[in-house]
């Protein structure tokens, strides 16, 4: 069976332009990142520092264990280098498992055909050893294993996330457009806030935005939400390992007295799905949720955050009436905002020029395949 406690090399996966705030999440969690990358961090740790990983990490999609590396020109070479791997040490063979692949080879041009052909190179060298074979399929819900081929390098990977970690498992009720959880957060983070002083979420859609903050600010991390994970399905596996970590992010969750965090939208199904999504996140009570036009939003004197994540125009509204709603959001943050610092989440620079404020920072991400920005605004009171 594997040795959970071998350190090996760990690549944890994320989205693009989210991986500043992972290396943060990682580092405050005392690894030592080898390598940040455009979609990753990369250090060292066992299986058993992967287990933690992904009970705490916010902003990641995948944490990704290292088996082995070779050489391999083609998939005849793939294969003879995984069929003498010792998968009978890896996976039980009554389980089931799937495969996921990366590959970037000239000579392939169909990345389903690698996962068969590592499928079966697999199941070959199991039956051989065992007389038995696991089950295998598309599902991500047991043992998942990764390979990553760039040209005539190859390196196979023990997913031990499973089903990605970039959605938190508490949205029940996902709305119209949702952000992605992972993306939510990093967002957040990228902000000023201090996590004591108000944060105020017009335009709140499904929740998203103000539950992540509610999250962040009380120490609640996504392991709390889920019970399943791909490293629970290896051979090797110790639930006492599992049961620790857990009771430590139990133990993490804190209280702020006083916390303020407003979550307004002028849709009225929006408010009953974020009430939703929030209770199930464990923290409905920390939100004052309400049915309003923004401009109606009621903002606790003092400072604060001030954060909106408008429509763009890419897949619902009209252009005409988008400007519109950006100009008031720009006389909005000047008028009644003061002292605050604000944030526009957006995907439409055009749009974003209607606001009327100069952007301090502007800071990228991606939703999806669009180009976004947060555009941060100092609000100051009085005169600067």
């Amino acid at each position: 069976m594997l040795n959970f406690r071998q350190s090996s090399r760990i690549i944890i996966t994320c989205n693009k332009r989210l991986a500043p705030y992972l290396q943060q999440e990682v580092e405050e969690l005392s690894f030592f990142p080898e390598r940040t990358f455009q979609t990753g961090v990369e250090l060292q740790g066992a299986i058993n520092d992967c287990i933690k990983l992904n009970l705490n990490l916010r902003c990641a999609s995948q944490v990704l264990y290292s088996l082995k590396e070779f050489k391999a020109k083609d998939a005849d070479q793939l294969y003879s280098n995984l069929v003498n791997y010792p998968w009978e040490k890896v996976l039980d063979e009554d389980g089931y498992f799937s495969v996921t692949s990366n590959v970037n080879n000239p000579t392939i041009n169909n990345e389903l055909f690698v996962n068969v052909k590592v499928k079966d190179a697999i199941v070959d060298r199991m039956r051989k050893q065992t007389g038995k074979r696991p089950n295998s399929g598309p599902e991500l819900d047991k043992a998942v294993i990764h390979l990553y081929w760039k040209d005539n390098q190859a390196e196979v990977f023990l997913d031990t996330s499973g089903q990605t970690l970039a959605k938190h498992g508490y949205r029940k009720i996902p709305g119209r457009a949702p952000m992605l959880e992972a993306l939510a957060c990093a967002t957040v983070m990228a902000t000023k806030w201090d996590k004591n002083s108000p944060f105020v979420n017009p335009m709140c859609g499904s929740g998203t935005v103000a539950i992540e903050a509610a999250l962040l600010a009380t120490n609640r991390r996504p392991g709390l939400f889920r019970k399943n994970y791909s490293f629970m399905h290896v051979l090797g596996y110790d639930e006492s390992v599992y049961e620790n970590e857990f009771q430590k992010i139990q133990r993490k969750v804190k209280d702020i007295p006083g916390l303020m965090i407003v979550a307004t939208d002028i849709q009225q199904d929006a408010i009953k799905i974020s009430r939703i999504n929030a209770k199930e996140a464990g923290v409905e009570h920390l939100i004052s949720f309400l049915v309003c036009d923004f401009e109606r939003t009621q903002v606790p004197e003092g400072n604060g955050v001030i954060y909106f994540n408008p429509e763009y125009g890419e897949r619902m509204g009209e252009l005409a009436d988008l400007e519109k709603t950006y100009k008031r959001l720009g006389d909005f943050l000047k008028q009644k905002c003061q002292g605050y610092m604000g944030y526009i989440f957006t995907g439409n620079l055009d749009l974003a020029k209607k606001i009327g404020l100069k952007a301090k920072r502007r800071i990228e991400f991606y939703s999806a395949k669009l180009d976004c920005r947060l555009l941060e605004y100092e609000l100051y009171a009085g005169s600067k």
